[in-house]
């Protein structure tokens, strides 16, 4: 009985990403050969590089594919849910590694440390997410972890969830940091409520606030360097 998708061993050694990988290396493939690989098979009438192509192009590269969802991916012709939770799980596990990197002896001395250090994963987002950066007595990074995820404009956050990680982490300072959608990164009046309401729980648990960064498109506004804290 014939398969009903095309078969990796009939394709030229320029369509086989798994054998050039072995061949030249990891380095040596594109994006869409990378994807290639994590989905594995393709489709009566696509490979699995035709599928990886074809989702680059409807997600306008891989700067689209990174922030694609689940739901998304599965609606791409050879692309069902097992190999988009595959694909999601991939960035998700990269997202990761890169912040472990990032953050590993991180010392921030200034708002811009704190700013550029969430930027890049930040800026793009389209739903407000609310994160902290812990920091031990030398203001060196102990870790970064998401509190909250919102909806367009507004994040739900609640001190205990924000200061629990940080007590867990013996953390003797923390910087709150969330992004806006809109690009636009100056603060609103629950923006500084809620930060008032941070400080205060960190003085009376002995772990100071900081400083609370909004990441906006490019840009970031800092309520240390603009007096509000």
């Amino acid at each position: 009985m014939y398969s009903s998708t095309i078969r990796i061993k009939d394709l030229p050694f320029d369509d086989r990403p798994r054998e050039k990988m072995q061949e030249y290396g990891v380095s040596f493939l594109s994006n869409a050969e990378l994807i290639a690989i994590i989905i594995g098979s393709g489709t009566a009438k696509q490979s699995a590089l035709d599928v990886a192509r074809n989702l680059l192009v409807k997600n306008n590269g891989l700067e689209g594919f990174n922030l694609a969802t689940l739901e998304e991916l599965i609606e791409i012709n050879g692309i069902g849910q097992a190999k988009a939770t595959k694909l999601v799980a991939s960035v998700e596990l990269g997202k990761r590694l890169s912040t472990l990197k990032r953050n590993s002896s991180k010392k921030i001395t200034c708002p811009s440390d704190a700013a550029y250090l969430l930027m890049d994963e930040l800026k793009f987002k389209n739903k407000e997410y609310f994160d902290i950066i812990m920091l031990n007595t030398k203001n060196i990074v102990q870790s970064v972890t998401n509190i909250s995820i919102g909806s367009l404009n507004s994040s739900i956050v609640h001190p205990r969830e924000v200061f629990l990680e940080a007590i867990k982490k013996s953390s003797a300072s923390i910087i709150l940091v969330h992004n806006h959608p809109s690009g636009d990164p100056k603060p609103s009046r629950e923006d500084i409520n809620l930060t008032n309401r941070m400080i205060k729980a960190g003085e009376i648990l002995g772990i100071n606030v900081l400083d609370h960064i909004i990441i906006g498109e490019e840009c970031y506004y800092s309520m240390k360097e603009e007096g509000i804290i």
